[in-house]
């Protein structure tokens, strides 16, 4: 009887064994499998980071060689504006006064090129200080409303009156929307519109901007490339406002994405910290 006892325990021993051993290796199963998940999300965040190295020292090569242009272009340019100038005050009332201010007018193109490449090439210092969205919104709507009503496109202001404060340099902040407002409408054609709308994240710590047009929307193979230096899709221009957006939200912390709207058009978003409150040194909780 103790012996027929003694081996329905040893019975019950090895099949407990087998359970730990089949939990055991159940959780090793589970270990493994997590941890190649978490490999594989590793390599495509390292396969990003390298490509976005790679992208930074080709914008670099290529920021140094456009900066050696810009200025070798600047010096002569500086020259045919003044004689272009002169020309024009000799020409005052003569009949070829109209050709004398073209070329004047494409000086002054010109050398707004010259000036984007320079700003692009160059490093771009971001001081930031507690900035109201209502403001940067309200002084960008400003720059592009006569533009936009030549055009014959409406300008639509956000809804929200309680918009946020958030930190960053004022006169950068203004240049990318402005530029992100141009891009819209440049892009919306007649009787069409742009709006700007405002959001926050759940934990308020940044602010989105978006601009919205009801253009003709962006190429599925632009959306990769919008960001870059030089490219754009327009028969003018030099294709380094959106660059330069790119690179003043970079020096924020922040960032730009481009996406097609579910209708017609594209919405451009700026990421932008929320300035955090401070009393007497310390930071407020959100």
């Amino acid at each position: 009887m103790n012996e027929t006892k003694t081996l329905e325990d040893k019975q019950a021993d090895l099949a407990a064994m087998f359970e730990m051993f089949n939990e055991t290796t159940e959780r090793l199963q589970s270990s493994h499998d997590g941890l190649q998940k978490e490999v594989r999300r590793l390599r495509a965040e390292l396969e990003a980071k390298n490509a976005e190295l790679m992208r930074k020292n080709r914008l670099a090569a290529l920021g140094e060689m456009a900066a050696g242009i810009a200025h070798e272009i600047r010096n002569p340019l500086g020259g045919i504006q003044l004689y272009a100038s002169l020309l024009e005050r000799d020409l005052q009332g003569a009949e070829p006064l109209p050709l004398a201010r073209k070329i004047s007018l494409g000086v002054k193109n010109l050398n707004r090129i010259v000036e984007d490449v320079l700003a692009f090439t160059g490093e771009t210092v971001c001081n930031p200080v507690p900035c109201e969205v209502a403001d940067l919104i309200d002084a960008a709507q400003r720059d592009l409303l006569p533009q936009a009503e030549a055009a014959g496109i409406q300008m639509i202001r956000p809804v929200q009156t309680d918009m946020p404060r958030v930190s960053g340099d004022a006169g950068l902040l203004e240049r990318a929307l402005c530029n992100l407002m141009l891009n819209a409408v440049q892009a919306t054609q007649a009787g069409g519109r742009v709006a700007v709308k405002i959001r926050c994240n759940e934990a308020l710590s940044f602010c989105y901007i978006d601009v919205i047009d009801s253009g003709c929307g962006l190429k599925e193979d632009a959306l990769d490339r919008i960001f870059n230096p030089f490219y754009t899709d327009k028969d003018a221009g030099t294709g380094l406002g959106l660059a330069i957006v790119h690179r003043i939200m970079e020096s924020h912390r922040g960032g730009v994405i481009a996406r097609n709207n579910d209708g017609p058009g594209a919405t451009f978003t700026l990421k932008i910290p929320i300035h955090a409150n401070r009393e007497e040194g310390e930071e407020a909780k959100l």
